[in-house]
């Protein structure tokens, strides 16, 4: 059986590589009859440099794309439809039994789309979240996708429920959280091999961390404005380290060039002129995978508008502050792990002095064998 998995994003690559283990392990089980598995994967090139991109590849040890379209950025319509007719080419090649689509951007639509088109079945992982927003591109392609997908591999029981509510009951499993997997799995690793920590020169439970990268966010002056102002707020108590998405720089970069005047190093650039000072803003370049999971564990508050992040903070016990008006993660709401706190200042100000762990985390997203069972639906 030949599968094309269709990734392009940071959290894409993260997800894919839990499966290919999975995959692999697969391989290595089967007898007699079966079929083994050949998985072939279609980088689209969303997020294309080495710090997005390839420093995912290299850690996590995902297998070398079959296919690397480099689409970059660009508007939703030129990017998603580049991507469509890339993929659409790898697939009239390849054939494949299954397209496999991870969660929701533009690559993961551009694939759903280009297989159903040309009756390959798509198999979504991560099926049934939703915002309720369609202001979202987010929301859009997540929907799109799980309307026109064979299996719907879902993380929760809300995620299933979403799905029956809009009429969709067939081939609809509840797996799990590949996310799940990929933190059980990786972060003992991350904790061996990063120095993230000594680098910045943070104490455990020191600090806050901060991402902003969503377009709600990024391209709405205001909303980022008041984000901004409440991260520099919080930071005069404790550091807020950030790393800072390349569309977020970009933005501040033109609103605000005094703030960013001096490029981002390596590690950190204090912003704005806290140099030398234990508190401030500190905006650094995104981060590898490994990295980044140190940085979670080990902050006090997490303030953020992934939804990938949303589910770390809860896994790994860390209070989490999100800046939107809404998340596909309510679940991590209702127990209490995280709030909602919008774009307003004193909002996520009071949210953030005001925020304690709250107690038990329940087993809300599986028992960290989503892979396998995505490859045990795949395969049966």
């Amino acid at each position: 059986m030949k599968i094309v998995t269709i990734v392009g994003a940071r959290p894409q690559f993260v997800k894919a590589a839990a499966v290919s283990r999975a995959v692999q392990t697969y391989n290595q089980s089967i007898s007699g009859n079966q079929t083994t598995i050949l998985e072939l994967l279609v980088h689209t090139g969303q997020h294309y440099d080495r710090d997005m991109s390839d420093i995912f590849f290299e850690e996590l040890g995902i297998p070398e794309p079959a296919y690397n379209l480099g689409i970059g950025s660009g508007s939703h319509g030129r990017q998603t439809g580049e991507m469509l007719r890339g993929i659409e080419e790898a697939l009239l090649r390849e054939q494949p039994d299954w397209l496999l689509a991870y969660g929701d951007t533009n690559s993961t639509l551009a694939g759903a789309l280009a297989a159903v088109k040309l009756h390959i079945p798509v198999a979504h992982v991560e099926a049934g979240l939703r915002s309720h927003n369609r202001c979202m591109p987010e929301e859009i392609n997540r929907v799109l996708t799980d309307h026109v997908s064979t299996l719907l591999l879902c993380p929760t029981e809300t995620a299933v429920k979403n799905l029956k509510d809009e009429g969709i009951k067939q081939g609809v499993h509840l797996v799990g959280d590949v996310m799940y997997d990929a933190v059980l799995h990786d972060l003992p690793v991350a904790e061996r091999r990063s120095a993230i920590l000594r680098d910045l020169g943070l104490q455990p439970k020191g600090y806050h961390l901060a991402t902003v990268h969503r377009a709600e966010n990024t391209d709405d002056t205001i909303r980022l404005d008041g984000i901004l102002a409440a991260l520099q707020e919080i930071s005069r108590i404790r550091p807020v380290v950030w790393p800072m998405h390349p569309r977020t720089r970009q933005v501040l970069s033109r609103l605000h060039p005094s703030l960013l005047a001096d490029a981002i190093e390596d590690h950190s650039t204090p912003i704005p002129g806290r140099a030398g000072t234990h508190h401030g803003l500190r905006a650094i370049n995104p981060v590898s995978y490994f990295d980044m999971l140190v940085l979670e564990k080990n902050a006090k508050l997490i303030l953020t508008d992934s939804g990938g992040v949303q589910k770390e903070a809860y896994w790994l016990g860390v209070p989490c502050v999100t800046l939107r008006d809404e998340t596909e993660w309510v679940e991590t709401v209702e127990v209490g792990w995280n709030v909602l706190a919008g774009a307003d200042r004193d909002q996520i100000v009071r949210l953030a002095e005001t925020r304690t762990p709250p107690g038990e985390r329940p087993a809300l997203f599986g028992a960290g064998d989503a892979a396998k069972r995505t490859i045990e639906v795949l395969a049966a």
